[in-house]
């Protein structure tokens, strides 16, 4: 799935938005390039975020749980509480239903979040599933970290590695185009693995309290989406070095294979954070066995994100929010399937 351009944002979503009655309770509302969203109820502070999940068949629930929570945490907020929204093609697809809500409460489980309502229904105007997850979090004042809060001089990380929910979203709907492409089933085993790792709550969470001043969850665009995002919302640029950042060996196999970016593949279970300079050896050395931490580049003055790499610079200005691996290819694959189908 992509995401409309920012000028269509400003025309046909924030310009309406812009046009609400003031409510001084809104401590954050809509903002391109945040994803949480921040209310004082008088009694207390209340985050909350939506995603929906539409680009996967296998492990639908429990990616709708993740992604959005992932979100949550990426402010520093653990997520408590869902709702949860169903729909599916067909009256009949009850088997799918409960398989999707059993991956939901389970996903919700291993964070510790109850899905506490939601909407679940059927509709012919669907060809796939559709779930969509609105997650909710306690707040304390000054907790937030914001995806814009990067500063001159720190430095950017990333946990785990990049393409990772991509690659797994690949080998499970699209077993028989990677058995194709000659992936073994090793590496096709080892990618579907990759689902297993998703949830960065808690990486999240430990790296918000060591200082973290910026954050964000790579999903839509990848790591480099999220890293255009927090460079534009700090009003600085980030220098990566492209040498440095983590893609395993599957998702590299798979990237050749398919012919994606994994730069620009939707990357959940990955986190993408700033640290001053001081805190980053302590924060891998706290993350430990919770997720690993890579340094690949720095904040500096001046505007995008340029990464640097042994055959040349390449240079990022902005967001491109309508531009998506995951959505290419599967458009891509579904219209090859559709050809073998009239021949």
């Amino acid at each position: 799935m992509s995401k409309f351009s920012r000028s269509t944002m400003e025309r046909s979503v924030y310009g309406p938005l812009s046009r609400q009655i003031g409510d001084p309770s809104v401590l954050l509302g809509s903002l391109f390039g945040e994803d949480v969203a921040l209310v004082d109820t008088g009694s207390g502070l209340v985050a909350s975020h939506v995603d929906p999940i539409v680009g996967a068949s296998e492990g639908l629930g429990r990616l709708a749980v993740h992604v959005a929570c992932n979100d949550i945490a990426a402010g520093g907020i653990r997520p408590r509480w869902a709702q949860l929204l169903v729909l599916v093609p067909d009256k009949g697809d009850e088997d799918i239903l409960k398989d999707i809500m059993e991956d939901a409460v389970k996903a919700a489980q291993e964070i510790s979040v109850t899905i506490v309502g939601g909407h679940s229904g059927y509709t012919s105007a669907l060809s796939r599933p559709l779930a969509a997850v609105t997650a909710f979090g306690s707040a304390e004042p000054g907790q937030m970290v914001s995806t814009g809060g990067a500063s001159e001089g720190d430095i950017v990380c990333v946990t785990r590695g990049v393409g990772l929910e991509g690659t797994a979203i690949l080998a499970w709907d699209y077993p028989e185009e990677c058995r194709s492409k000659e992936l073994p089933e090793g590496d096709i085993a080892e990618a579907r693995s990759l689902a297993d790792k998703l949830s960065v709550v808690e990486e999240a969470l430990k790296l918000a309290s060591l200082g973290a001043t910026a954050m964000h969850d790579p999903t839509r665009g990848g790591v480099l989406e999220a890293m255009c995002e927090m460079a534009q919302g700090a009003g600085m640029s980030f220098r990566i070095d492209g040498d440095a950042l983590p893609i395993s060996e599957t998702v590299d196999r798979f990237s050749r294979a398919f012919d994606f970016d994994p730069m620009r593949m939707i990357s959940s279970g990955a986190l993408v954070v700033t640290l001053p300079g001081e805190a980053v050896e302590r924060a891998g050395a706290e993350l430990g066995s919770i997720a690993p931490l890579y340094p690949v580049g720095v904040v500096e003055r001046g505007t995008g994100v340029t990464i640097t790499s042994s055959s040349g610079d390449l240079f990022y200005e902005g967001p491109e929010p309508d531009f998506d691996e995951l959505a290419r290819l599967q458009a891509y694959l579904s219209c090859e399937k559709r050809q073998k189908l009239v021949h």
